[in-house]
């Protein structure tokens, strides 16, 4: 079936160029398998195709710190030496390497979460999909998990330009720490995060972690064990989502598809199907409110191109078929060569018992929130509530300026 959601879809070929070093779980290079399966499927006639436009260090400072993108502009492998002390303050060396073209790397996947955000403002656009973004562990001043520039809490910022309140819905399978961490005090974004908790990176994510201030009961958090299938995921996250819909009545959604909650996934524990995966995207899409798409995680390399473009699918409203067409990374989807793949038979520690119990703690917080918040929006400027860790608003106003051109369109 097909609709007429009208959906773009940022994505600059530089992005699989970038090598985290020898041995890195993450790979850039998945996002350009992921472009060339869109491609071989045809999904690419569904949407229209952006190369985002840089935004400026400066745009990235309305969140990070000065210090902090001024650092990540200057790193190299060769000056490192020169940087050890901002190194270790900045929390860059390890799981957060320095790799060449750190900076250039982030300013491409920021560029596509913000140029995505403007054009949702501009009402251009339904639905934008970046799946080079999606960097959810990002500090204001400190790398985390991977990240480094939080492409997620910019691009809420853009949409806070437009919206009086936005969504952020989290079904990677690590906590969404560094977006709810940015908007913990205020109550114009609700962060709902979906993640294993237990053990597990960054250790945060529990359901009492609710916000502060203005922004208390507008942190949800679902606290999850290892071996979530489909079925329970769904018991969860369709309710609890819904809920939030009906209360909370949000004018844009940012959706994080972190990969590493699918079955099989190098660093996760969950065993969700693609289809399972695909389905939180489809119920979100099924509100019809304007939405960007972003991807995040995803360390088993055959699988996540798997993923995202099936979601692409789902988000134009097309079916395709699950046997893959031939594409430049053939060889890394054998020996089946389909779409889908079986999940594991790994043991599910989620009992329908406990999940009722969450479930039932978090409608509860949500029964708490007022069904819509009286905030008064202020056009192009940041609320001061936005500014939780000091960020001043005239930095933030400094930012805004119009950015209409958000990206140069493609050749198909």
């Amino acid at each position: 079936m097909t609709d007429n959601r009208r959906v773009s879809y940022f994505y600059d070929a530089e992005v699989g160029n970038y090598h985290y070093g020898q041995g890195h779980l993450m790979k850039p290079h998945r996002i350009r398998m992921t472009h060339n399966l869109v491609v071989n499927y045809g999904l690419y006639r569904k949407m229209e195709v952006f190369r985002p436009r840089l935004v400026s260090p400066v745009e990235m400072t309305r969140y990070h710190s000065d210090e902090y993108v001024n650092f990540l502009k200057v790193i190299t492998p060769d000056n490192m030496g020169e940087y050890s002390r901002q190194l270790q303050r900045f929390n860059v060396g390890e799981d957060c390497p320095v790799f060449d073209g750190l900076f250039d790397f982030c300013q491409l996947y920021t560029s596509g979460s913000m140029g995505g955000a403007a054009r949702l403002n501009e009402n251009a656009a339904d639905i934008v999909i970046n799946w080079a973004g999606g960097f959810h562990h990002g500090k204001r001043a400190e790398a985390s998990g991977f990240c480094y520039i939080n492409d997620c809490v910019l691009a809420i910022l853009e949409l806070l330009k437009k919206h009086e309140r936005v969504l952020y819905i989290d079904i990677g399978i690590h906590h969404g720490d560094g977006v709810e961490e940015a908007f913990y005090k205020t109550n114009r974004v609700m962060t709902c995060s979906f993640h294993k908790f237990g053990d597990f990176f960054p250790g945060t994510g529990d359901v009492r972690d609710l916000g502060h201030g203005d922004g208390e009961n507008y942190s949800i958090n679902v606290p999850l064990k290892e071996g979530m299938d489909d079925e329970s995921y769904a018991s969860v996250f369709r309710p609890i989502v819904g809920k939030i819909m009906e209360v909370f009545a949000p004018g844009a959604v940012v959706l994080q598809c972190g990969a590493d909650s699918l079955s099989g996934d190098r660093l996760g524990c969950f065993n969700l199907s693609v289809r399972g995966h695909a389905d939180c995207v489809r119920f979100v899409r099924s509100f019809g409110i304007p939405m960007l798409v972003l991807g995040g995680g995803g360390y088993t390399l055959r699988n996540v191109p798997r993923c995202w473009t099936y979601e692409t699918a789902v988000l134009t409203g097309e079916d395709i078929k699950d046997e893959l067409p031939f594409n430049d990374y053939w060889e890394y989807f054998g020996p089946n060569y389909k779409l889908h793949l079986p999940v594991s038979n790994m043991k599910n520690a989620n009992t329908k018992e406990s999940l009722e119990q969450t479930k039932g703690e978090v409608l509860e917080i949500l029964s708490r929130i007022e069904p819509v918040p009286g905030t008064q929006i202020q056009t192009g400027q940041v609320d001061s509530q936005l500014n939780p860790r000091g960020m001043s608003v005239d930095r933030a106003g400094e930012a805004s300026s119009n950015r209409k051109e958000h990206g140069s369109e493609l050749a198909a």
